[in-house]
C-alpha cells in the first residue's frame, strides 16, 4: 500500500493486545496495490509466525461449498429449488430445497445427530447420512434463519455426489487451484499455528485439542493463511477483477448469491445472509460480504469490500487468530477494511468525453414523468439509464438493454424496476412522445392517471 501501512499496523496490535490473543495474522488485497500483510504474536509452537502460518478457518469453509453448490447449479447439475433428496439418498429431509440449505432457511438442526462438541468426534459420511432421521426439523422450511452446520454439510455430500469424487478433491480442483490458493488446505501444513483458550481470569492459554471435521468437513474444516483468505474475500466480492475469465464463477452468479434472502435478527437488520455469504451493511451503501469462522482454539473473519466512495476494485481482509475466546476480534476486518478506505482510498479515475447516444435514442434524453414522480433518462458508458430525479447521488441507477428483434423495446439489467419492460412511444413523425416502464406510463409533463388508449406494440 503506498500510504497508511502504520494505521493498518497499529489496529492489528492492538486487537491482539487487548483481546490477549496468542497470534494474529491480518492481510488486505486490493487491485491498485501489493497486497499488504501482517502478523503479530506467536504460533505456540516451534514454528516462527510469518505470512505463511496456517490458521483454522472454521466455518469460512461454507463459502467454499456455497460456491461449488453454484457451479453445479450453472453447470446444469441441480436447480436451487430442487429438493435435495432429489440428488442424495437420505433417510429423512431430503425434501429440504438446495436454496434453503444454502441460506439456513431450511429449518434443519444446527449440528449432526450427537453430542459431537462433546466427544470431538465428527460422523464419517455413512453415520451422517443414517443419522439423518434422528436429526430434527426445528423449524418449518422458510420460516426464518437458522444457522445449521448440518445443513451445509448434507451440500458437501452433494457436490461430491454430482461431481463423482469427494468434497474436497472437487474443491481442490475446481476452486483452490484456479484461483492460486495454495495455502489453503483440508488438513493443518506443519508451520500452522496452535490454538488456544485464553484463561478469563490469568495470562494462560491452554492449547485447545486438534480435531477433525469428517463428513462435516464441508462446513468448517479448511485451514489457510491470511494471504489466501485476503484473495478469497476479493473474489467473493468481486470476482471479475480477480477472476476475469469466469474461470471459478461468473460474476452474475456471485452476484445472485451476495443478494439477502434473510436478516439474522428480526429487531436489529444489521447483517443478513444470501446464499452461503454473510452480508454486513456498512452504511452509505458500502457492504461487506463474507464469513466469520469458529473453531476450538480459532477464529476467522473474512470480508470483501464493496461500494462506497473510495473503495479499490477487489478488495478483501482477512484476520485470522489462534484464540477462540477473542470474539471481538472478528470486527477487525471490517475496521482495516473502513480504515485502508480512509486513508488510501482509490484513486479517482477523470471523466472523459465519450460517443453520443444513438440517434433513434436521443429524444428519450432528459426528463419524464410517472406515477407522479419526476424521472431522468440519459445516455452514458453505452447504455441507456435512468434515475429518480431526486436521487441521491450514490444510489445506482437503472441500466437497459434493448431486445434484439424489437429496437423501441428495452429490458431493465439493473437498478430499480430490474428485469422489467421500457417500451417507447413514437408519433407519426417517429418523435419519442410516450414510454411504459413497467407498464406505467412515462410522458414529458407530469400527468394524471387518467384513462389512456396508446397503440399496441409501443
Amino acid at each position: 500500500m503506498s500510504a497508511g501501512p502504520e494505521k493498518l499496523e497499529r489496529l492489528v496490535r492492538r486487537a491482539q493486545a487487548q483481546h490477549r490473543i496468542p497470534a494474529v495474522s491480518a492481510a488486505l488485497h486490493r487491485a491498485d496495490r501489493p497486497l499488504w500483510a501482517f502478523a503479530v504474536g506467536g504460533t505456540g509452537n516451534d514454528t516462527p509466525l510469518g505470512p505463511g502460518t496456517q490458521f483454522r478457518i472454521g466455518s469460512v469453509t461454507k463459502t467454499f461449498t456455497a460456491v461449488l453448490t453454484l457451479q453445479c447449479r450453472d453447470d446444469g447439475l441441480l436447480d436451487l429449488d430442487d429438493p435435495v433428496g432429489r440428488h442424495l439418498d437420505l433417510p429423512a429431509h431430503g425434501e429440504l430445497t438446495v436454496r434453503r440449505l444454502l441460506s439456513h432457511t431450511a429449518g434443519l438442526q444446527r449440528e449432526p445427530y450427537g453430542d459431537v462438541w462433546d466427544t470431538l468426534r465428527a460422523p464419517d459420511t455413512e453415520e451422517l447420512l443414517a443419522d439423518l432421521a434422528r436429526a430434527e426439523r426445528v423449524l418449518p422450511p422458510g420460516r426464518r434463519y437458522h444457522y445449521s452446520n448440518l445443513g451445509m454439510a448434507l451440500l458437501g455430500q452433494l457436490v461430491g455426489r454430482l461431481r463423482g469424487g469427494t468434497w474436497a478433491e472437487v474443491l481442490g480442483d475446481r476452486v483452490l487451484a484456479p484461483l492460486g490458493l495454495a495455502d489453503t488446505t483440508v488438513s493443518p501444513g506443519p508451520a500452522a499455528a496452535t490454538g488456544f483458550l485464553v484463561d478469563a481470569y490469568s495470562d494462560e492459554a491452554r492449547p485447545e485439542p486438534p480435531t477433525d471435521f469428517g463428513a462435516v468437513g464441508p462446513a468448517a474444516q479448511l485451514w489457510s493463511t491470511a494471504g489466501d483468505m485476503a484473495r478469497w474475500a476479493a473474489f467473493l466480492a468481486d470476482p471479475a477483477a480477480v477472476d476475469p475469465a469466469g474461470t471459478v464463477l461468473a460474476p452474475a452468479t456471485l452476484e445472485e448469491m451476495r443478494w439477502p434472502v434473510t436478516v439474522t435478527d428480526e429487531a436489529l437488520w444489521g447483517g443478513g445472509f444470501g446464499l452461503g455469504l454473510i452480508l454486513v451493511p456498512q452504511g452509505e451503501r458500502v457492504m461487506h460480504v463474507g464469513h466469520d469462522g469458529a473453531m476450538p482454539g480459532f477464529l476467522a473473519g473474512v470480508y470483501g469490500r464493496r461500494g462506497g466512495e473510495g473503495t479499490p476494485g477487489a478488495m478483501g481482509c482477512a484476520v485470522l487468530v489462534s484464540a477462540g475466546s477473542a470474539s471481538e476480534a472478528l470486527d477487525l476486518p471490517h475496521q482495516l477494511l473502513a480504515a485502508a478506505v480512509e486513508h488510501d482510498p482509490a484513486e479517482i479515475e477523470p471523466w472523459r468525453p465519450g460517443p453520443p447516444a444513438p440517434a433513434a435514442l436521443r429524444g428519450v434524453l432528459g426528463r419524464w414523468w410517472g406515477e407522479g414522480y419526476e424521472y431522468v433518462f440519459s445516455w452514458h458508458d453505452g447504455a441507456l439509464r435512468a434515475r429518480g430525479a431526486g436521487d441521491p447521488p450514490g444510489r445506482p441507477p437503472a441500466v437497459f438493454t434493448p431486445l434484439p428483434d424489437r429496437p423501441d423495446v428495452f429490458r431493465t439489467v439493473s437498478g430499480r424496476e430490474v428485469g422489467e419492460l421500457l417500451r417507447l412511444g413514437r408519433d407519426d413523425r417517429g418523435a419519442v412522445v410516450r414510454m411504459h416502464w413497467a407498464t406505467y406510463r412515462f410522458t414529458r409533463n407530469q400527468e394524471t392517471f387518467d384513462r389512456y388508449d396508446f397503440r399496441v406494440g409501443e
